[in-house]
């Protein structure tokens, strides 16, 4: 059991739109919400569940709306969330962004997909890809007789149609790991994380079976390929696309999946390894006679020579009141950023073991002010293809469908920076 209603609000706590799911609550409940709200903002209690009597408000924000399930049961609390956060992705999928206007454009579209996604209070079908197929923003005709729903509805495979066909069938496979790092002013790795996740774009006529083998820890053990445990990884936080078998991947680590069509997220997980920073930068500011400062900047690339960065942006923040840059570097170009405080140095192209330098410099007409600025970090955004810093490998992606045809599976690694941070002296 999910909820017994849902709400659509604005920030002010108006209703929107509303569906009331199983008829157990007072629909004029919605209405000691807000006022409840109001009173934990100046408490700066933000919890994301709000209780007026035996009623249970469960609720997010995205943009500038609420929205708000209502329950009295004893519900699972993790279902209502997950719930309302695809909500949000399906009006996002339809609309393109969610905020008050989408609502108030498309009620019909927002009102029919309210009424299809739940159904007496247990959440149904949330795949947009699925929804579109019947729930269009187009007007509807009339039909003789019951209208029937698509196959997909009634399938045993709800994510995926029957009857696709191609003329060239091909599986396109992006391995895509994001490293959050920060380093501190002394040189020591504070925190690190690998955030990756496996895209699909499937272009496969059928039903098609996938099986996918990675360099798994766990099933390396199990399947006695203990030798070669140097080259696999421990994957952590693993979720996967409600296609995937998960009685098989718990039985035997086997990744066996029926495939929705076109593009979608399979799997995402994280490691928490200390990653040796990809890209190290060192810094140095110097200041003169109170009217100038000079910054030095070494980037060093610290992966094999065989892979290179691409589209390298380290921004280097610099005081507010600078002024009259003057740059030079040994690669790529720098620029004054001033709505960023910050001198921005990109690099189209940085190989690996390879070292390059920046050095920036400015007027100062105020050496006080920036004495009393806080230390920003140096932040840097890349991207390396062909490379995963895990070292996690596709082993094998076989496509079983019964007509026997050949398919031809592609794999892609790429490596780019997410929360990359190098703190400064």
């Amino acid at each position: 059991m999910a909820a017994s209603a849902i709400f659509i609000l604005d920030l002010k706590g108006k209703v929107l739109i509303c569906r009331n799911y199983m008829g157990s609550v007072d629909m004029n409940e919605i209405d000691s919400f807000m006022p409840i709200m109001m009173k934990r903002e100046e408490e700066a209690d933000l919890s994301p569940v709000v209780i007026h009597g035996s009623t249970h408000f469960l609720w997010i924000k995205h943009s500038n709306l609420y929205l708000v399930a209502i329950t009295k049961k004893n519900t699972n609390a993790a279902l209502v969330y997950s719930f309302l956060y695809k909500l949000v992705e399906v009006f996002t999928e339809y609309f393109k962004s969610l905020e008050e206007e989408s609502i108030r454009d498309n009620f019909v579209t927002v009102y029919e997909l309210m009424d299809e996604v739940m159904d007496f209070g247990f959440p149904q079908t949330t795949d947009s890809k699925i929804l579109l197929e019947y729930i269009t923003q187009q007007g509807h005709k009339l039909e003789v007789g019951a209208p029937r729903p698509p196959a997909t509805v009634t399938n045993a495979v709800s994510w995926r149609s029957e009857g696709i066909k191609y003329r060239k069938n091909e599986v396109f496979m992006d391995v895509i790991e994001s490293v959050n790092l920060l380093v501190s002013a002394t040189g020591s790795v504070l925190c690190s994380e690998i955030l990756g996740c496996i895209k699909l774009k499937v272009v496969l006529s059928g039903m098609p079976e996938l099986r996918l083998g990675l360099n798994d820890k766990v099933l390396f053990e199990i399947t006695g390929l203990s030798g070669e445990k140097s080259k696999s990884v421990e994957l952590e936080d693993v979720k996967f696309h409600q296609c995937v078998r998960l009685s098989r991947f718990e039985n035997d680590r086997t990744i066996s999946f029926i495939p929705p069509d076109g593009e979608s997220e399979l799997m995402s997980y994280r490691l928490n390894t200390t990653v040796k920073p990809l890209i190290w930068i060192e810094s140095v500011i110097e200041k003169f006679s109170h009217s100038r400062v000079e910054i030095k900047v070494k980037a060093r690339s610290q992966f094999k020579s065989r892979s290179t960065a691409n589209n390298v942006s380290i921004l280097v923040p610099v005081p507010s009141d600078a002024d009259s840059p003057k740059f030079k570097t040994t690669t790529g170009q720098a620029k004054w950023a001033p709505e960023k405080s910050a001198v921005e140095w990109n690099i189209k192209s940085f190989p690996g073991g390879k070292e390059f330098m920046m050095r920036a410099h400015f007027g100062l007409p105020s050496v006080e002010s920036g004495e009393l600025e806080g230390k920003r970090p140096i932040t840097v955004k890349f991207e390396i293809p062909y490379f995963t810093v895990s070292g996690i490998q596709v082993r094998y992606l076989k496509i079983i469908e019964k007509s026997g045809y050949q398919a031809l599976p592609w794999v892609r690694y790429i490596t780019q920076s997410g929360d990359y941070q190098l703190r400064t002296n």
